[in-house]
């Protein structure tokens, strides 16, 4: 494999089982252990592999209902609904976003009783102006990762 796509393949190949050996990422990019070894520590120390986290199957574990809140929030409360939103156990993602609404946040709850619960915990705030709040009914594609050009190298300050 060229070097110039090692780093995009190596990302890749880690978005696809983060639980790979060295040797197994060496055999599969058809280059040497030692070399799997730096250009990975090289990425995380640049950032742009940032941990390894497993996937959960939330229905596996007792979280069978997915909802999606939006929030319209007045201007200046916007940090402070973001960190009060992110600091709830059940919410699993919150983004700051351009639209009709300011904050999306996505949540994983036991039971419809369990989401009413928490939204309405979550919605007493005299700063969010409206909300909105969507049941998932059937997760169609799992979040997935692909590094794609230009190169990782870029990521790392190579050229």
């Amino acid at each position: 494999m060229a070097y110039n796509n090692l780093d995009t393949e190596l990302v890749n190949c880690l978005l696809n089982n983060g639980r790979a050996s060295l040797r197994s990422l060496a055999e599969e990019m058809d280059v040497s252990v030692t070399t799997v070894s730096n250009h990975l520590s090289e990425l995380e120390e640049s950032g742009v592999i940032d941990g390894y986290t497993p996937k959960i199957d939330y229905n596996k574990v007792g979280y069978d209902v997915t909802a999606i809140m939006q929030l319209k929030v007045k201007g200046s409360a916007l940090t402070g609904i973001t960190e009060t939103i992110q600091d709830h156990d059940q919410i699993v993602s919150v983004y700051e976003v351009t639209g009709d609404y300011d904050i999306v946040a996505i949540g994983k709850f036991h039971d419809t009783d369990d989401m009413n619960d928490q939204i309405k915990t979550l919605i007493t705030d005299p700063d969010i102006r409206q909300s909105n709040t969507s049941i998932v009914l059937n997760r169609v594609t799992r979040l997935r990762g692909r590094a794609s050009p230009p190169s990782c190298r870029r990521w790392c300050g190579r050229r």
